[in-house]
C-alpha cells in the first residue's frame, strides 16, 4: 500500500472509532445507564469513569493535534474495562479487544 492510502485508511479508523466509541460513551454516562450497569454490582463510579476517560479520549482523538495522545487514552481505557469485565466475570470482552486493536494501530500509524 502507498503512503497516501495508509494515511487515509489510519484516519478513516480515526474517525469511525471516533465517532461510535462517542456516542456510545455518551450513552453510557446518562442517568438512564445507571439501571443496566447497576445489573453488574460495580460502584457507579467505575461507569463514570471509563464513560467519562471514552469522551475525554474520543474528542483528544478527532483532533489532529492531539489524536496520538488520545488513541493512546484510549488503549489505556479499553484495557482497563477489558480487566473489570474479567475480574467481574464478564466474558464477554470481544468489542473491547477490537476497539484496543484500532486505538493502537491508530496511535502507532499517526505517530509514524
Amino acid at each position: 500500500m502507498n503512503d497516501s492510502r495508509t494515511k487515509a485508511a489510519i484516519t478513516g479508523l480515526q474517525w469511525t472509532l471516533g465517532v461510535v466509541i462517542l456516542v456510545e460513551a455518551i450513552l453510557f454516562v446518562l442517568p438512564s445507564a445507571r439501571e443496566g450497569f447497576a445489573r453488574t454490582h460495580m460502584p457507579d463510579l467505575v461507569r463514570q469513569v471509563l464513560g467519562w476517560g471514552e469522551i475525554v479520549g474520543c474528542i483528544l482523538l478527532l483532533i489532529p493535534r492531539t489524536a496520538v495522545r488520545g488513541a493512546w487514552g484510549l488503549v489505556g481505557i479499553f484495557a482497563l474495562a477489558v480487566v473489570i469485565h474479567l475480574l467481574h466475570g464478564i466474558l464477554n470482552v470481544g468489542n473491547l479487544v477490537i476497539y484496543t486493536g484500532a486505538a493502537w494501530a491508530i496511535a502507532t500509524g499517526k505517530a509514524a
